[in-house]
């Protein structure tokens, strides 16, 4: 299974998520099987909207996931580790619904007002 996590602002535009979605599938070398945001991110219209029109599913990842899986992300940011806690957003959503034993395959790759990453899951 191939997750992608997205680190977003709030109000971010359908059209900056499609086309980062399009810059990590291109990367990872195939289309993500699911999409994993934030909890607190779930129901962003933009976010919705983008889903709907590639036809993925979309997963709330809790704040406890997020956090279990900072340890295995690859990249940091200290604006997101001042606002949310975590340091790695997209990656830690991306590693947390792949799996324990998940790793990335394309680490956080940065829009305007959005992040993504992809991980495998086991």
């Amino acid at each position: 299974m191939i997750v992608a996590g997205l680190g977003l602002r709030s109000g971010c535009a359908a059209g900056v998520i499609l086309d980062l979605l399009q810059v990590a599938h291109e990367r990872c070398g195939r289309r993500a099987d699911l999409v994993a945001v934030p909890a607190f991110r779930y129901r962003e219209a933009g976010l919705q909207a983008a889903l709907a029109r590639l036809g993925l599913t979309l997963r709330a990842v809790t704040p406890d996931e997020l956090a279990a899986a900072q340890p295995r992300c690859l990249t940091r940011s200290a604006r997101a580790l001042a606002a949310l806690g975590v340091a790695s957003v997209a990656e830690g959503c991306a590693l947390a619904a792949a799996g324990p034993y998940s790793r990335l395959i394309v680490p956080r790759l940065t829009g305007t007002h959005a992040t993504c990453a992809m991980a495998q899951g086991e």
